[in-house]
């Protein structure tokens, strides 16, 4: 199935590792440029290396953090001079400490959202203009099943993340008329270096699984594979949905 990827700029941020950098590896797969950030320039490097081994398109990469929105801006005006525009915009950060509702005072909580909520919005503010040109407007945000089903213990996650859908959801209304789609992953217990640390090792990633209907734990490579359908063509009518991609770990209805 030809998703139509191809020639297409995808700008994916935290990318050096874990769910975007595969998310970043399958647009090449599918012949996409793609345009990667993350702090750490080391491993930014190593990420660049994978990405364009994947594929033929070309790779621009910009050691950033995400809070930084006079720096995310930077990595915008970069991605458009090297490559001709902006076609798919992916939004992620990593995770907030785990720790209880109580446990974090009202500075954790500021923290939390600059992380995962105010850095997913300004890159979206500062790539849409360029999205508003593009015959195929994407918008991804990377969340986590907590935005359907919070989790024990990972309170700070659980407020954050859900204020992305909100923001995807009212996104949602304003773009519409321009073609442009925006959508939410929201990835269960995938096997990730960040999994298996907080895991503590095999007999821990088993316990995980064991709660998980398919009776495993996702691998990266399968939740990049539904971002790359949601940022194809053949997604065109699918806007404002957060999808799961858990292995039906969650048990809501919708």
């Amino acid at each position: 199935m030809d998703l139509g990827l191809a020639g297409r700029v995808a700008l994916v941020a935290g990318a050096s590792s874990g769910l975007s950098l595969a998310i970043a590896v399958e647009f090449a797969r599918e012949g996409a440029h793609v345009s990667i950030s993350s702090r750490s320039r080391e491993r930014l490097d190593e990420a660049t290396a994978q990405v364009e081994a994947a594929g033929d398109g070309r790779v621009v990469r910009f050691p950033l953090d995400v809070r930084d929105h006079a720096a995310v801006a930077g990595w915008v005006d970069e991605t458009t001079s090297a490559l001709g525009g902006v076609d798919i915009v992916v939004a992620n950060a990593g995770g907030p400490p785990a720790g209880m509702a109580t446990a974090f005072d009202l500075d954790g909580y500021r923290d939390a959202l600059e992380l995962n909520l105010l850095s997913s919005i300004g890159l979206v503010q500062a790539a849409l203009p360029h999205v508003r040109r593009s015959p195929q407007g994407r918008v991804l945000f990377v969340t986590s099943i907590t935005v359907k089903q919070p989790v024990r213990g990972l309170a700070l996650s659980n407020a954050a993340r859900a204020g992305v859908a909100g923001y995807a959801k009212s996104l949602m209304y304003e773009l519409g008329d321009s073609g442009i789609t925006v959508n939410v992953l929201a990835p269960g217990l995938t096997r990730t270096a960040r999994l298996e640390q907080l895991a503590g090792g095999d007999a821990g990633l088993e316990a995980m699984a064991s709660d998980i209907p398919l009776g495993r734990l996702g691998e990266p490579d399968e939740f990049a594979a539904a971002a790359a359908f949601l940022a194809s063509r053949r997604a065109s009518f699918i806007t404002g949905t957060v999808m799961s991609v858990d292995g039906g770990a969650v048990r809501n209805l919708l």
